[in-house]
């Protein structure tokens, strides 16, 4: 593993302690390529990076669309918990999966904190 690898692991890695409620999360890129991740066995990391880049294009296009500024962050909540997806510089996106019971205020600090981190690194 490289030193760039390794060190978006550790950002993985303390985004995740730093909210327990994270049950998954990943760094890929725009274009819908794995980067790095911390995911269950049983999730496809190559289709949750396809997605996650799906998610965030419509987000762009439709924040445009409606006159709503540069995107921020795009999340989906379920019955069981968020998705969160959120830019990362120009070349990555960051995205997690977390409980319902999760402090969004909380968890998009963190995010936001990690964003900037990936930024540099990617």
């Amino acid at each position: 593993m490289t030193q760039k690898a390794e060190t978006l692991d550790i950002v993985l890695r303390d985004l995740e302690a730093a909210v327990p409620q994270i049950q998954a999360a990943a760094i890929v890129s725009v274009e819908g390529l794995p980067i790095a991740s911390i995911l269950p066995s049983n999730v496809d990391e190559t289709m949750i990076a396809a997605m996650t880049a799906a998610m965030l294009s419509l987000g762009e296009r439709a924040a445009a669309e409606l006159d709503k500024g540069e995107l921020e962050q795009v999340y989906v909540k379920g019955k069981d918990g968020y998705i969160i997806v959120m830019g990362a510089g120009a070349n990555a996106v960051l995205t997690l999966s977390a409980t319902k019971d999760v402090k969004l205020g909380l968890i998009f600090l963190e995010m936001e904190r990690a964003a900037k981190k990936i930024a540099k690194l990617v």
